[in-house]
């Protein structure tokens, strides 16, 4: 090896260690800006009063108590919309999945006469809506208001996770495999919950976290649609009416609480409302990034 060659090939090494360590410190510092403002909102739940007061409190509890989330537990309207969040975002989910597995099939068949029509129909929806005036006197005229059904039926389908669904089919499953079916007899939902299903397990899991999530976030629907009803308030609205209200006195229906700081109240429901997805996105986090793969590049 001629020395020049060599000379080079350190320069090259030590080039790409330093993009390596680049792309490493950028990769942390986006996981930090993620993740620390979350344990702060953490810490100030699980503090006294008088830390929150003081801002003394950043990454770690000061004066560790558990007297806010004791507070949330006292006060049955918070676990009843916990019950009604977990409740439509179950529901939701089922049905978003069972409308996307129903549409994607059909449209994934090259012998379905007029399926570049349907996709495009479906397209179109995903760039013009009749916004929220016109949603809303439709769902004062089908008697939906105040109804669970207002907050499920409405955003039940997505025509993004059709598209994904879609293209993840017709890349995984390959047409050899439906002809060689069709030739034993079977029909097209045989072919679907014996072939096409078990096969599509990752982005099923992926969609279901992406419809589970949107719907366990959302509460711009029920602001609008659930008015008289409180019972049916999801949880995400509860915190919502929680993080509005100016008062530092926080009248709760089981209990009368009086915060000097209602801060460590809004800190607790935070953390109350985003533990359940946090501790069902490990068992799928596998599934997730298998199926986030899947469709993006078409062979």
């Amino acid at each position: 090896m001629k020395p020049s060659a060599g000379i080079f090939a350190v320069k090259r090494r030590h080039r790409f260690d330093i993009w390596d360590v680049l792309i490493h410190l950028v990769l942390i510092l986006a996981s930090l800006v993620c993740t620390l403002p979350f344990l702060h909102v953490v810490a100030k739940s699980l503090s006294e009063d008088a830390y929150v007061i003081a801002n003394k409190v950043y990454l770690w509890p000061a004066g560790f108590t558990l007297g806010a989330y004791e507070k949330i537990f006292a006060d049955a309207s918070i676990l009843r919309s916990l019950y009604i969040s977990v409740l439509v975002t179950v529901v939701y989910t089922v049905i978003g999945m069972i409308i996307t597995i129903c549409a994607a099939y059909p449209l994934s068949r090259r012998q379905l006469k007029g399926r570049t029509v349907f996709t495009f129909l479906f397209i179109f929806t995903m760039y013009f809506h009749g916004g929220i005036i016109p949603d809303y006197m439709l769902m004062n005229n089908l008697g939906m208001l105040d109804t669970i059904w207002s907050l499920i039926l409405p955003v039940s389908f997505s025509a993004f996770n059709l598209l994904i669904m879609k293209s993840s089919i017709m890349s995984s499953i390959p047409a050899s495999l439906e002809e060689s079916a069709r030739i034993d007899g079977a029909g097209h939902f045989r072919i679907l919950f014996n072939i096409v299903l078990p096969l599509c397990k990752p982005i099923l899991a992926t969609l279901s976290l992406y419809y589970a999530v949107w719907r366990w976030n959302a509460y711009g629907d029920a602001l609008f649609y659930i008015k008289h009803n409180t019972d049916l308030r999801p949880l995400q609205l509860k915190l919502y009416y929680l993080v509005i209200q100016a008062s530092e006195s926080f009248q709760l229906e089981a209990v009368n609480v009086q915060l000097s700081n209602p801060e460590v109240l809004k800190a607790s429901v935070v953390v109350f409302a985003t533990l359940p997805i946090v501790c069902v996105y490990p068992f799928i986090q596998k599934y997730f990034v298998k199926g986030s793969m899947l469709g993006a590049v078409k062979e």
